[in-house]
């Protein structure tokens, strides 16, 4: 049977995979954690509440349990694909696939979702969705895995299927940019959006290791390109060598890049803050700073938050990119 060209991701695999590691997910839930707790100092500073939310993507309900315990949060509804990473979830819960939200438009104050809409085949419809489903001045907060995510391990297996076979094959998912994000939850028809990126090391005693996490993770190759066949035992055990000759720490132990992406953006109101319109300004903030004018930078500022000081959200037409200045380390343990 023949799959739309634009497929990247086999969801069906995904799911069963997500059911065959459910039991484990909680012992290795810790980018989820470090979300999670992200997700809630930002909506610790918005200076509202938001009676009915969804966590889409909800795994096994660890950022939902992190959200209960916020005095703005009401009644929260756990969405996810995989029924027996559902079962564990601890709310209210519904079975439903990212990319057909099963609810109706304007109904929800407020829509999260932690590393999950990365592996979506249409990430422009379900953002699409997730804006209709908002109320008018609803929030959506999400985090996903960004383009920097296993890029020492992609570079790995390159190196050893080059070397021992003669070719490549796709292993890793591919990941989104920040600034295409920024661009899609625009296109998507929110307002104020805000992009932003996070990259957390972790490390571990061998790269056999952080690929044994990564499948329990539920995080395997479910590429559709993916090669059919099993990976041979001498290209695994000389990608597992050149990732330790290239990434290793001086105690031996390898390190691994996850890039967490943050998307911010708001269903459009009249009470939210405007751009004007481009060349209306009649003076030069140069001028008025009394300071020489600069051009502009790709980057913004990372020293500033963009976040208006009474309602918490982004000021008109802020998409902002920081760069962490030190990137937050976990070492995971040995395997027993």
């Amino acid at each position: 049977m023949s799959r739309p060209d634009h497929e990247i991701f086999d969801r069906p695999l995904l799911v069963r995979r997500r059911d065959r590691h459910a039991g484990e997910a909680a012992r290795h839930d810790f980018l989820l954690r470090h979300v999670a707790e992200d997700i809630a100092d930002r909506l610790s500073l918005i200076k509202r509440s938001f009676p009915l939310a969804l966590n889409l993507g909800a795994q096994h309900g660890g950022l939902s349990r992190r959200l209960r315990g916020l005095p703005q949060i009401g009644l929260l509804i756990d969405a996810e694909t995989s029924p027996r990473l559902l079962a564990a979830c601890d709310g209210p819960r519904v079975l439903a696939d990212e990319e057909m939200l099963p609810f109706q438009p304007g109904s929800l104050d407020l829509v999260v979702s932690g590393l999950s809409l990365h592996l979506v085949n249409d990430l422009p419809g379900a953002l699409v969705q997730i804006q209709r489903a908002l109320k008018p001045d609803g929030l959506f907060l999400g985090a996903m895995l960004g383009g920097a995510t296993l890029t020492e391990l992609r570079q790995a297996f390159v190196a050893a299927e080059t070397e021992i076979e003669g070719g490549v094959s796709p292993r890793v998912a591919p990941f989104a940019d920040v600034r295409d994000l920024g661009g899609l939850l625009q296109r998507a028809g929110f307002a104020l959006p805000v992009a932003d990126s996070d990259d957390v090391t972790v490390a571990y005693a061998t790269a056999l290791d952080l690929m044994r996490e990564v499948r329990a993770m539920g995080g395997g190759n479910i590429l559709h390109d993916r090669r059919r066949t099993f990976l041979q035992r001498r290209t695994l055990l000389r990608a597992a060598e050149i990732y330790a000759e290239r990434f290793a720490r001086p105690d031996g132990r390898i390190t691994a890049t996850f890039e967490i992406i943050t998307l911010t953006g708001w269903a459009p109101h009249v009470s939210q803050q405007q751009p004007l319109t481009p060349g209306s300004a009649k003076a030069r903030l140069a001028d008025a700073l009394g300071v020489p004018e600069r051009p502009t930078r790709d980057h913004a500022d990372p020293r500033s938050s963009g976040l208006d000081e009474r309602t918490g959200r982004p000021t008109a037409g802020c998409v902002a990119v920081p760069t962490s200045p030190a990137a937050p380390s976990i070492d995971r343990p040995d395997r027993k």
